[in-house]
């Protein structure tokens, strides 16, 4: 029986601290498109991660990751920055398919409805190639949409 209440305990408390961690998902819109998703950390940090694609005539595949600190948040309005990494696959509209890695950083503005549990932020996410080539690619602009629970 005391086993019993320990487990029955221990999974009361692993939802709701599982429950008390706010999530997002949806989409982020710039050159490409990618679904996204974050996951806060406590304290506003969160974690995002992005799996995207691009419009261009080549075609790329990637995977991204930002761990973002929010660094003035105002009412609704959050600015965050922190650091990120991405993993591509080029060439994906064609058969010279190439790996690619990245990292750099993310920098954004998010609002965040208090009525309804949605987001909407724009972020700008600047990144130092390591492979296949070494080069800064800075366009990485995006519009986010996301749906909070």
């Amino acid at each position: 029986m005391k086993k019993t209440l320990i487990i029955i305990a221990s999974l009361l408390a692993f939802a709701v601290v599982a429950s008390a961690q706010p999530r997002a998902i949806g989409v982020r819109a710039g050159y490409g498109a990618e679904l996204s998703y974050q996951h806060n950390l406590g304290s506003a940090n969160f974690l995002e991660v992005d799996l995207g694609w691009s419009f261009s005539s080549a075609g790329y595949f990637n995977v991204a990751a930002a761990y973002d600190f929010s660094v003035a948040p105002v009412g609704p309005f959050n600015f965050y920055a922190g650091p990120a990494a991405d993993l591509a696959l080029y060439g994906t509209n064609t058969n010279n398919g190439s790996l690619g890695l990245g990292v750099g950083a993310q920098l954004g503005l998010e609002y965040i409805f208090s009525e309804i549990p949605f987001q909407i932020s724009l972020d700008w996410r600047p990144l130092f190639r390591l492979i296949p080539s070494t080069g800064f690619w800075w366009d990485s602009i995006g519009l986010g949409l996301r749906y909070a629970f």
